[in-house]
């Protein structure tokens, strides 16, 4: 890979290029940068939400209910062609 810019051996010190820092600084901190997709989000402090609950319970609910309607449907339909 080759870069853009030209490199000048006999500058000096106070010469760099601004995109350069001392090796004894630190890089600024990025604030109030969102999460990626796998990052664990900052806590904000709030509890669980009603949003939380409904969708837990739909999570929980659901196959439940899909699972008891399957075995009757099957029931129903082992039923009406076994006479």
């Amino acid at each position: 890979m080759t870069s853009a810019t030209e490199f000048h051996a006999k500058g000096e010190a106070g010469d760099m290029p601004a995109r350069l820092r001392p090796a004894g600084t630190h890089a600024p901190k990025m604030v109030g940068q969102a999460a990626g997709p796998f990052d664990v989000p900052a806590a904000t402090g709030k509890g669980p939400s009603l949003r939380d609950a409904l969708v837990t319970g739909l999570l929980v609910i659901y196959p439940t209910v899909a699972t008891v309607a399957a075995i009757v449907a099957g029931l129903y339909l082992a039923s009406a062609n076994g006479t």
